[in-house]
């Protein structure tokens, strides 16, 4: 019997636990989202509109500014994984190992914490033909069939990817307002990519986890390579990496450090404008430093 996902993102979370990863991480998933409650959980800098009942006149007084206490919000969440299983995810990441391992260890990690925080779990994945979603349920046993779904139906055959036809679907489909987790590759945003993360942000909390390409001209990635399509995107081939004469070429070096960094730009700027945390990985190492800092970034951007 092939072994569990979840499995592994437990042992990712144990080989870190010298680090307290869990503990620290399941802290920070718990305090991105505020509301009222008895559980303290920081103080800030007052601003217009905040309760009077919320200030903490001692540390006011030490402080020399107005200071609000913060709580932990007492309500559960649903969190809702999303994801791209089109073939571009198929490929291989800047390390070298799929992507698709990348992106389930990270919707694993995030999902196992939510699971932990009494959270339901749930998910919607596909590529350019079309978006399927499984119901947020609670338990071990149905996040594992979250993250089969994404493993098993991510692969060379499948259609090209297009996370803008999981963001549509939600958009569409999803009116409750629920935390999104956005998992996808180094894809170049446009005008509609931006239309459907305004509107999905004005609705839920949105994440941003980009799993990062292999780099085509510096090595490092595998033989099941990629080919860039029109819109910029890299998607799965059997082609094997660039010719020997192509990743020799100056020009053609340049010109691909060019597009990528395009990419980088136009997705991080539009992120930053919408008020979307991101953070990236390029591994199975990088998931845990990634997940933590995506989410201290979102609680600090509140």
């Amino acid at each position: 019997m092939m072994a569990a996902l979840l499995h592994r993102v437990k042992s990712k979370l144990s080989i870190h636990s010298h680090r307290k990863a869990r503990g620290i991480l399941a802290g920070h998933y718990g305090s991105a989202f505020h509301g009222r409650s008895l559980d303290f959980d920081d103080l800030r800098a007052y601003v217009p509109g905040d309760e009077v009942r919320d200030m903490d006149w001692k540390a006011t007084a030490r402080h020399g500014s107005p200071l609000v206490r913060r709580y932990l919000a007492v309500r559960r969440q649903t969190l809702l994984l999303v994801t791209d299983t089109g073939r571009n995810m198929a490929a291989a990441s800047r390390d070298g190992e799929p992507k698709k391992d990348i992106a389930v260890l990270a919707l694993g990690v995030v999902g196992y914490l939510a699971h932990r925080h009494g959270d339901a779990v749930g998910l919607v994945c596909g590529d350019s033909g079309g978006s399927r979603a499984l119901p947020a349920k609670a338990g071990e046993a149905h996040l594992e069939r979250l993250l089969r779904e994404v493993h098993d139906n991510t692969s060379l055959a499948a259609g090209t990817s297009r996370i803008e036809s999981q963001l549509d679907y939600l958009a569409r489909n999803f009116s409750r307002r629920m935390v999104l987790l956005v998992v996808a590759d180094e894809f170049l945003p446009d005008a509609e990519t931006d239309r459907l993360l305004r509107r999905l942000r004005a609705q839920h909390e949105v994440l941003w986890l980009t799993v990062r390409d292999a780099d085509l001209l510096g090595g490092g990635a595998r033989e099941d390579s990629f080919e860039v399509d029109a819109s910029g995107r890299r998607a799965g081939t059997r082609s094997g990496l660039l010719p020997g004469g192509l990743a020799d070429s100056a020009g053609v070096a340049a010109a691909y450090a060019r597009a990528r960094d395009e990419r980088d730009t136009v997705r991080q700027s539009m992120l930053r404008r919408l008020g979307i945390a991101e953070a990236d990985a390029g591994s199975s190492d990088d998931v845990i430093p990634a997940v933590f800092s995506l989410l201290e970034r979102h609680r600090r951007g509140r």
